[in-house]
């Protein structure tokens, strides 16, 4: 349930910032969070859970600790282009970290799928932002949920493909080549 909002939080605030500084990025990323919240709304479906995304418009949250960081995220984002990069860097470090201590907490092989497929997209994403941060502005971003080694491995990797959705669904993951932030979001 909490993993839904969060990726929704993603895409909200991506969509956000677009509107706020027409940098493609941001609107090829949302484009990619909307296939990760339906990835995880598929979950919800088949385990006959409530969705607590349901009929919320953007930045809109069940969950208060979202719905906070959703308005500091926002207000941050809109400081400068560097402090919008900085929160999309911030986002995908944040879920990434989510998803892994998401991960240790079940053995069902289906929702496992799905966070590793989640979790190959915001390592892409986060690629993407701290590249686009480092190139438009040249501030070097600075994890703040994921170790050094876990960032330093996942920004010197390559890009990640894969199924989108990692639910049998027909979700597309792929290279975002966002390196100038015109890139195609995953």
């Amino acid at each position: 349930l909490f993993m839904r909002e969060e990726e929704k939080l993603a895409h909200d605030v991506y969509i956000t910032l677009y509107a706020q500084w027409n940098l493609r990025l941001f609107q090829n990323i949302a484009n990619s969070e909307t296939t990760h919240t339906e990835a995880i709304r598929t979950l919800l479906t088949r385990y006959n859970l409530s969705d607590p995304a349901l009929d919320n418009g953007v930045g809109v949250f069940t969950n208060a600790t979202l719905q906070t960081l959703y308005g500091q995220l926002v207000a941050q984002g809109s400081e400068s282009l560097a402090a919008a990069l900085q929160v999309g860097a911030t986002i995908e470090d944040l879920d990434i970290s989510d998803l892994a201590a998401s991960l240790l907490q079940t053995d069902n092989p289906d929702i496992i799928l799905v966070y590793e497929n989640l979790m190959k997209g915001s390592r892409n994403h986060l690629r993407a932002f701290v590249s686009t941060l480092q190139q438009q502005t040249g501030t070097t971003y600075q994890p703040q949920y994921l170790d050094q080694a876990t960032y330093d491995a996942i920004i010197n990797g390559a890009m990640e493909s894969g199924n989108g959705q990692g639910s049998g669904g027909n979700g597309r993951r792929g290279n975002n080549g966002s390196n100038s932030g015109n890139g195609r979001g995953n």
